[in-house]
């Protein structure tokens, strides 16, 4: 097995960036699962759901981040890999938001640049507090954004199957990844750290929401 040392590590981070911000540079592994047709939604429904997939795309874009930044710091070979697993299965998730935005008329953030360089900082000092935190990290990650897709599943309109059935898929996918963290040793996160990465998340939802 080849041995990376830190210079081809940081490549592939630039590569990963470029790969995650893009559009149409990540393929998804598995199929869309999104099936049947399109149901016909009016102007302000489409305009809505094109806003939560917006939202649900940038953060794709931060997850991609916080795990490409935690396999950079990751101390324990094993847990870098599980980042880095992670981070293709979340290529899914990216993918199919975008093809969903692209069937709606409709474009990523723009803010995204800003979202990932963030996320990236933040996954990259929770690598360098130890793994535990990192894995913590992950964990506390998965079940905000699960949480965030359950309120969006909510708000869907009752026709818009596709944009449901990606959602439903990516919610399942998110808690696996929180519980796969937890029980490879993830800890709770401090009370401030907890609140902080809720105060981001509703500021990136806020605007990603619009641009």
């Amino acid at each position: 097995m080849r041995h990376y040392t830190t210079v081809d590590r940081v490549i592939q981070s630039f590569d990963q960036a470029l790969r995650s911000l893009v559009p149409g540079a990540t393929s998804a592994h598995r199929n869309n699962p999104a099936q049947g047709d399109d149901a016909p939604l009016s102007v302000s429904e489409a305009r809505h759901v094109a806003g939560l997939m917006r939202v649900n795309h940038s953060g794709e874009v931060c997850a991609q981040a916080l795990y490409h930044g935690q396999a950079l710091t990751a101390k324990l070979p094993t847990v870098r890999k599980e980042m880095e697993q992670a981070a293709i299965e979340e290529q899914d998730h990216l993918a199919w938001c975008e093809d969903r935005l692209k069937e709606l008329d409709s474009v990523p953030s723009l803010l995204n640049p800003v979202w990932y360089g963030l996320s990236f900082v933040m996954g990259a000092t929770a690598g360098i507090a130890g793994d535990k935190y990192s894995l913590g990290f992950v964990a506390e990650t998965e079940r905000q954004v699960s949480l965030h897709l359950e309120d969006h599943l909510r708000q869907l309109p009752v026709q818009d199957q596709r944009s449901r059935q990606i959602l439903e898929q990516m919610n399942t996918d998110e808690l696996h990844h929180r519980d796969t963290a937890l029980h490879a040793g993830g800890v709770d996160l401090p009370l401030p750290v907890r609140i902080t990465m809720t105060g981001i998340s509703k500021l990136m939802t806020k605007t990603s929401y619009y641009l």
